[in-house]
């Protein structure tokens, strides 16, 4: 692309401020400070080899998983950067049992929920990660933050997005006029629009599930499984199955060329595994602002109503026939005949 045509992820936020429901400039400082940190994590995944931040780190988070260290530097990195920029009045993280608050922040309105490394078992075998993050506003800035601000719908986002670290290092957002994505330009260390107005195929040929654990799914995603399986020219099955056990790989796959991912509950984890607050309902605003859906299979994602920071749901999300196929599937209702599908 020729340079004069670059447009940096600095002055496409300015371009769009105008469609922000922030006027004064809040949301873009967020945003600035989201993106140096990604920029210092990124860096450090590109060293993973070379210096000691491979590994455990001793420790297990608040859902009981083995802490990597590239878990707690990014989430320390994310946390500082957040709080330096001094819009940010409290931070939830997958990472802490609490909410934390930021100090001499008590006034402001944002509150920034986060995944600071999606995919952190992927971590020592180098393949793709990322770090996803959603943004929302307390509901009564004449009282001080506290823990009910934070336990909103999915639907009363700003904003959401994820960066991944893969081949390239990208930055996928939203703030609700639609889904951008932009490319980190390593020699001038700036995220560039390589992805405008991102849209997901209403129909896709991939089908992203552990199909390990498929016997303990649900009927409905057990038949659905086979169903993706199945010989049928008319709608091009069977369907490839990809999954890497990162949900911000496949998700990121799938978005751009159309596919389904699946965690569905099992008996193990009747609430299914993927948190609320930190992984399905920002993955949802995307998902949904780019033409797909996101169901916990009994409904929208975004209109459940969270009881804790780190509630689970079952997920089902992507292009939007083959979500709506799925969900018919497990509620044994009729599948209406969709287009392509």
């Amino acid at each position: 692309m020729p340079y004069s045509k670059v447009i940096t992820l600095e002055q496409f936020i300015v371009d769009q401020q105008s469609l922000y429901k922030d006027a004064q400039g809040s949301l873009s400082k967020i945003f600035r400070s989201l993106e140096l940190a990604a920029k210092v994590v990124n860096r450090d995944v590109r060293k993973a080899g070379l210096v000691d931040i491979l590994g455990n780190h001793g420790a297990t988070n608040v859902q009981g998983e083995e802490q990597k260290k590239l878990d707690v530097i990014a989430n320390d990195v994310f946390i500082a950067a957040l709080s330096r920029c001094g819009e940010v009045c409290m931070i939830i993280s997958e990472e802490n049992d609490e909410e934390y608050y930021v100090d001499g922040c008590e006034n402001e309105k944002y509150i920034v929920a986060m995944d600071p490394l999606d995919g952190s078992s992927n971590i020592d075998v180098n393949a793709s990660i990322g770090t996803i993050f959603s943004i929302y506003t307390r509901k009564n800035l004449n009282e001080k933050p506290k823990l009910e601000d934070c336990l909103q719908k999915g639907k009363n986002q700003v904003a959401s997005g994820y960066f991944i670290y893969g081949s390239s290092t990208m930055l996928v957002y939203t703030t609700g006029t639609g889904v951008n994505g932009f490319t980190l330009d390593d020699s001038i260390q700036e995220f560039c629009l390589s992805h405008p107005n991102i849209t997901t195929p209403d129909d896709g040929k991939i089908y992203s599930v552990n199909e390990g654990n498929l016997a303990d799914f649900p009927d409905g995603v057990q038949e659905y499984v086979q169903y993706c399986k199945e010989k049928d020219k008319t709608t091009s099955r069977p369907y490839s199955a990809r999954y890497i056990g990162s949900l911000i790989a496949d998700f990121h796959r799938n978005l751009l060329k159309g596919g389904i991912f699946m965690y569905p509950s099992t008996e193990k984890a009747p609430s299914g595994k993927l948190r609320l607050m930190y992984e399905a309902n920002p993955m949802a605003f995307i998902i949904e602002q780019a033409g797909g859906v996101a169901s916990t299979g009994d409904g929208r994602v975004m209109d459940v109503k969270p009881e804790k920071l780190h509630q689970r749901v079952p997920l089902y999300i992507g292009s939007k026939n083959m979500v709506t196929r799925v969900v018919a599937m497990l509620n044994n209702e009729e599948v209406a005949e969709l287009a392509n599908s």
